[in-house]
């Protein structure tokens, strides 16, 4: 089930609710929860440069150049 962030209109608290989207909605025409949208900050967005493959263990590396080697001549496997 997903999980939505609602106020609870009179506390004005905000608080998670994991619930089906009927549920949801009902609580929303309720007139007592109202749905809020949080913001995303650019400073918790994970992100990476570079091949990840340059990063991996001398043995994985090995592992996928055999897997490669046998996986006949037209394979799209990337093992650099």
């Amino acid at each position: 089930m997903p999980i939505y962030d609602l106020k609870h209109v009179p506390t004005g608290e905000v608080e998670e609710h994991m619930v089906s989207i009927g549920t949801m909605e009902e609580m929303l025409s309720s007139g007592e929860y109202e749905i809020v949208h949080k913001s995303v900050n650019s400073d918790n967005i994970i992100s990476h440069r570079g091949g990840v493959m340059r990063e991996t263990s001398t043995d994985w590396r090995n592992l996928l150049g055999k897997i490669k080697k046998g996986s006949g001549r037209n394979n799209t496997i990337n093992t650099y």
